[in-house]
């Protein structure tokens, strides 16, 4: 049985969250796996992963808000392709999240998904999920 998936993802704004809370629970189900866990992993340097609210949209627009306060666009940076706040928010974040499965889906909270983090976009994007059963 194959418990590594990988998903695409198409970005449209430089900075955007995408909901992947549906593609990992799909993935889960086809793995047949009830209990264990969900290894989500970003293998871009400009770009994480993070869990959050979902009920709201306004919070995902607050998170990118104060992220471009604290670390702005538009930086005293060196680095020569202009992306370094990407860069910093990519490690800021976090390139990846180890997620309990219970009963066959993510033992997340009431209002929690997990988000895609694209801070250089838009691009086309990949995202790893490895199934660890228990």
């Amino acid at each position: 049985m194959n418990n590594l998936f990988e998903f695409n993802i198409q970005t449209k704004k430089e900075q955007q969250f995408v909901d992947i809370t549906n593609m990992i629970n799909e993935a889960i189900n086809k793995s047949e796996i009830k209990s264990g866990f969900a290894l989500v992993y970003c293998p871009h340097t400009t770009a994480g992963i993070t869990i959050n609210e979902n009920g709201d949209p306004d919070v995902v627009r607050d998170i990118i808000m104060q992220l471009n306060k604290v670390i702005p666009v538009n930086g005293d940076y060196r680095h020569f392709e202009g992306n370094s706040h990407a860069h910093l928010k990519s490690s800021y974040m976090g390139t990846d999240k180890n997620i309990i499965i219970h009963d066959g889906k993510l033992l997340l909270g009431t209002w929690q998904s997990v988000y895609f983090c694209d801070f250089d976009g838009p691009r086309n994007r990949r995202v790893f999920l490895k199934i660890i059963a228990d």
